[in-house]
């Protein structure tokens, strides 16, 4: 094992330069983990700068940002006609549209080429670059001359096994394997990458197994939630036999079908409730899965909430449920639980390490033991009141993005010392 380098005393703050290949602000969280892992590190006294590929990220008005525009072909209604005599010039854009025309996704390899040609230009700018999970091979070639400390969220692969095993007929199959074909990529480049920073050492130990990094390059420090969003109002009465869950995609990882199921058992038994999905029915394996059970005039989905909105929903429901087979984190478990929501989670990845001691956890995929875990609670207030309780106190202490910062700084240092050949101390 390698001696520990101390890092050396610094005078002037850390110029730390957050990458992200896309950073939507309203949808998936990209965007939301940019947005506070920057806010954060500008509160302990680093000078941030973000460079994103689009949609954007919405930044406090004190980080500065760095557009690295891209072909952005899915919102080219002919992708195949958007190359232009100016892109041949340029290895990302010819990158990013042969791999998108041939059914691959490839924006990140494409943002990482971008990247290396932005640090060229910027050489000496930046201390550190502290990328959002792109993964790709450039970044290897960036590290020779800047440190690249890598948060790892969630495993792609794990989605990408589900996916292909879920399409039919064969030809899906195909296409599937060919989208994601920059799994692949991500793993060489993760086995090339010295520094990383896991939201969760389930997620850690799952890109050990199907990246082949070593476990003891991650370091691990769960996400923050926002506290002034996600909080516990007890003016706001309860609703009976409401349960909320949230699903943002109708795929078999999110495990909706597994709580449709145990909806279906509760009402073979007599007990009808209510259930309210955040996300969007559409023409798929839920769908028809409420049909076959007789639930749909029991569930209601709805979308393009605020997160206000959502946080007032979390207050008001019965029981939260996350029955995912696997979540790199669980944002929506702990920002739940923040508002005092009783939350029930599968053990599916990190679920648990989200819950504690706090929540109850049951099976992944088993729709029985998630029946009788809903039974408990609906039946018992003073229960529901004690879980919903714990849930917060947890909440409050555990999922703060001020520690989630902190610990990124210090593998910054650690990344610098290593680089400086500092001495131990």
């Amino acid at each position: 094992m390698k001696d520990a380098l101390a890092p050396p005393p610094r005078s002037a703050p850390l110029r730390v330069l957050v990458t992200s290949y896309r950073s939507p602000p309203h949808v998936g969280g990209q965007g939301g983990y940019v947005r506070a892992l920057t806010r954060a590190l500008a509160r302990e006294g680093c000078a941030v700068t973000v460079a994103s590929g689009p949609p954007y990220p919405e930044l406090d008005a004190d980080i500065a940002l760095e557009r690295l525009p891209s072909l952005d072909l899915f919102s080219e209604s002919n992708a195949f006609m958007a190359l232009r005599l100016r892109h041949l010039a340029s290895a990302a854009d010819r990158h990013e549209w042969a791999a998108h025309n041939t059914g691959a996704f490839g924006e990140m390899t494409a943002f990482a080429l971008r990247l290396e040609a932005f640090m060229a230009a910027n050489a000496g700018r930046f201390d550190v670059i502290h990328d959002n999970q792109t993964l790709a091979l450039p970044l290897a070639r960036i590290a020779r001359r800047t440190p690249v400390i890598t948060t790892l969220h969630h495993p792609i692969a794990i989605d990408r096994d589900f996916a292909v095993a879920g399409a039919a007929p064969r030809l899906g199959r195909i296409l599937s394997a060919r989208w994601h074909s920059f799994v692949e990529v991500q793993g060489r480049a993760a086995r090339k990458l010295e520094h990383f920073l896991c939201v969760s050492q389930a997620s850690r130990l799952a890109y050990a197994q199907r990246c082949g990094v070593d476990p003891a390059r991650i370091n691990v420090a769960h996400n923050g939630i926002d506290h002034a969003t996600y909080f516990p109002d007890p003016a706001v009465a309860r609703e009976e036999d409401q349960i909320v869950a949230l699903a943002s995609a109708d795929v078999p990882i999110k495990g909706l079908d597994v709580l449709i199921e145990a909806l279906a058992v509760l009402k073979r038994e007599g007990r009808i409730v209510r259930l309210t999905v955040i996300g969007q029915l559409r023409e798929g394996q839920a769908n028809r899965a409420l049909e076959r059970a007789g639930l749909m005039d029991q569930v209601t989905f709805v979308s393009g909430l605020t997160r206000e909105a959502i946080a007032d929903l979390y207050r008001r429901c019965t029981v939260f449920v996350s029955a995912s087979r696997f979540e790199g984190f669980g944002f929506p478990a702990a920002e739940a639980m923040a508002c005092g929501a009783p939350v029930i989670v599968s053990d599916g990845g990190a679920l648990p390490e989200v819950a504690g001691d706090a929540g109850l956890v049951t099976p992944v995929g088993d729709s029985d033991a998630l029946a009788r875990a809903l039974e408990q609670l609906l039946i018992d207030p003073e229960r529901r009141a004690q879980i919903g309780q714990a849930c917060a106190a947890r909440a409050a202490t555990a999922f703060r993005w001020e520690d989630h910062a902190r610990a990124a700084m210090d593998l910054y240092e650690t990344a610098l010392a290593a680089r400086e050949g500092a001495p131990v101390s």
